[in-house]
């Protein structure tokens, strides 16, 4: 008797010590907000200003967006009060990647103008990894400060993208993730009857044709033309590419169905452009 009832104290005491395990795991567990938080700073600059990181995130409801916590509102928020530093005593080599559940060629394509818009023309892409579930593409470059996730973000939803989370890996290394399920490439629309002039670029012209049947291309006597032109689908597949080895002061062309954006080009060189080339856009589709 006095065995069964040492037993039965044995394992009652440890069934409480487990739910007092339980008890003070679910009582110690971290909303998502605060985890967050905690991944953009050390240890120390979070203890040390715990009281003011809490005044700042009240309420905590503010910071989360269908759910989730809204990464960018955090980051920008910690910028907005000192305690996350986006700028490097000198330029400093970093890396970002960028991860999205989206066709490859039309993400890097996307993230490319994106970044030249925010002032990041040289980089070199270090890696991309595309598997049954996302695609990565990672950068190194050179700069001043780390990318304002704010100003990313305002640039990213001209072409109807959306960041859903941020990941600080180091101090020199960032992760976006990129919702680019609505997406578009923030390049003019050609409308019908609507002439347009593209002035010199070093650059190749880009344009959503998808609204339109035919295209007037006008070069002017000052420019020597060749003209390399490229259709692609809404993926950015390749639909089509016309060639031309000789110059050309104006040619028709008739938008393949399936097109949805246009590269205007050179044969061999931009160069060869020095007056604007005048589009004729005709036709609805």
């Amino acid at each position: 008797m006095i065995k069964f009832l040492l037993s039965l104290f044995l394992l009652s005491s440890f069934a409480f010590a487990q739910d007092e395990a339980v008890l003070e795991e679910v009582t110690t567990q971290e909303d998502p907000l605060t985890t967050k938080i905690k991944s953009f700073l050390s240890e120390k600059t979070y203890e040390s200003n715990k009281g003011f990181i809490n005044v700042i995130f009240d309420p905590k409801s503010d910071f989360y967006q269908n759910e989730r916590v809204d990464a960018v509102k955090v980051v920008q928020t910690l910028k907005e009060n000192g305690l996350l530093k986006l700028f490097f005593k000198k330029p400093q080599e970093f890396r970002l990647n960028f991860k999205t559940n989206g066709s490859p060629l039309f993400f890097v394509k996307l993230m490319e103008d994106t970044l030249r818009s925010i002032g990041y023309y040289r980089y070199v892409t270090s890696a991309s990894d595309l598997d049954a579930s996302e695609f990565t593409w990672s950068i190194n470059l050179t700069s001043e400060y780390a990318t304002d996730p704010l100003v990313l973000q305002m640039q990213l939803k001209k072409s109807a993208c959306d960041i859903i989370d941020i990941e600080k890996n180091g101090q020199k290394e960032w992760t976006y993730i990129i919702d680019i399920s609505h997406a578009k490439l923030n390049v003019q629309m050609l409308q019908d009857d609507q002439e347009v002039k593209l002035k010199r670029s070093l650059y190749a012209h880009w344009l959503n044709i998808s609204q339109i049947r035919q295209l007037k291309i006008k070069s002017s006597r000052r420019n020597s033309w060749y003209p390399y032109i490229a259709y692609y689908d809404s993926s950015l597949h390749l639909v089509k590419i016309i060639k031309r080895d000789k110059i050309y002061k104006e040619i028709l062309l008739n938008i393949p169905k399936n097109a949805v954006y246009m590269k205007i080009s050179d044969l061999y060189t931009l160069k060869n452009v020095r007056d604007a080339l005048v589009l004729q856009p005709r036709g609805n589709r």
